[in-house]
């Protein structure tokens, strides 16, 4: 009987009725993402999902940085899927990675050691007075649109495809750590061959990158970051990573991480003001998406409204490339109709 290896890299995504977390992170860096993720689903995929707005964080950063205790993360954890039970739902998925790495990492433990699943009950119970359900599917976002892909690739507008040599665009995509390589077997593809990015980019008309440096590390690395003293390792891995990328002139980068996203566009300026240099011909830096805007781009989503003007690295010149048309004017314009004092320009990256 032959054995079907590549059964072992798939993984099991609902069909519908989803409870959403938010991300503390994502909403600062990304404002716009996680709003086109719920467009997608209720407008493009017609699914059900419940955004709760009494959320909080997962804890997650503290965590990993050691600053929150792992009993106190798995009360935190437990209330979250406290709101999910009480609302009905069993198919949990958060917006970030770092969440998804958490929760996994609690619902696995929970499964190897039941006393510390009755102790979090325990611990929940008094100190809300309420009670959970584990999930019976975890998933990230980038998952969900992995397994719609075709579907949503239906309504687009635009593929990734350069207009004006009519050649798919070179895209670099970067996958999170939390997402599977804590827990390769949680990830499409497990941490060996990561597929969830390079299948919505080669769906959707664009062509993988594959370079020296692929899965090295963002450069965020928590500890790396927070402590000031320690971020020359953080761009330092970042700028490997540029660097080895570069003879390949990619179109843009994407990631399902927002630490990941945050860190390489956001480097790019900072090794720009440090070295006067950046990984492109003409200047501009390589522009950084996450999937989520990625593939609002493509459904023609206002590139504002996605949120691509908070980007450190602009996506003018890539738009152009894909034939996506936008209003230049309205770029700053804010929620109340009146246009935003324009941000000072970067001393070297052209924008």
């Amino acid at each position: 009987m032959t054995k079907r290896f590549w059964n072992e890299y798939q993984k099991e995504i609902a069909e519908d009725h989803f409870f959403y977390e938010r991300s503390c992170i994502r909403q600062t860096f990304f404002p716009g993402s996680e709003t086109a993720f719920l467009r997608m689903m209720r407008e493009e995929l017609h699914k059900d999902i419940r955004d709760e707005e009494n959320q909080h964080t997962c804890t997650g950063i503290g965590y990993h940085s050691d600053f929150v205790p792992l009993e106190t993360t798995m009360t935190v954890v437990a209330r979250l899927f406290s709101l999910m039970t009480e609302a009905g739902y069993k198919n949990y998925v958060p917006s970030c990675v770092t969440s998804f790495g958490i929760f996994t990492e609690m619902v696995e433990m929970w499964k190897h050691n039941p006393a510390l699943l009755e102790q979090t009950r325990e611990n929940l119970r008094k100190a809300t007075g309420r009670e959970f359900e584990i999930p019976e599917n975890l998933v990230h976002p980038s998952d969900i649109i992995y397994k719609f892909r075709e579907e949503l690739k239906k309504n687009m507008k635009y593929q990734l495809v350069n207009r004006f040599t009519g050649r798919p665009l070179r895209v670099v995509e970067h996958v999170g750590c939390h997402y599977a390589k804590i827990f390769p077997e949680k990830g499409i593809g497990k941490s060996e061959f990561p597929h969830v990015l390079a299948g919505m980019i080669e769906s959707w008309g664009g062509e993988v990158v594959d370079y020296p440096e692929r899965r090295h590390c963002c450069g965020f690395g928590f500890r790396h970051y927070l402590l000031q003293e320690n971020r020359g390792y953080s761009v330092a891995n970042s700028k490997k990573k540029f660097e080895s990328m570069e003879p390949y002139e990619p179109d843009f980068i994407v990631a399902n991480c927002p630490g990941c996203a945050m860190f390489m566009d956001k480097w790019q300026y900072t090794i720009a003001e440090m070295e006067n240099k950046t990984y492109d011909r003409d200047g501009y830096g390589i522009p950084v998406l996450t999937y989520e805007e990625m593939a609002g781009l493509l459904l023609g989503y206002d590139p504002w409204e996605l949120g691509l003007q908070i980007h450190q690295v602009q996506s003018e010149k890539l738009m152009d490339k894909i034939g996506i048309k936008y209003d230049p004017d309205a770029k700053y314009r804010g929620a109340n109709g009146k246009i935003l004092p324009k941000p000072e320009k970067p001393r070297f990256l052209k924008q």
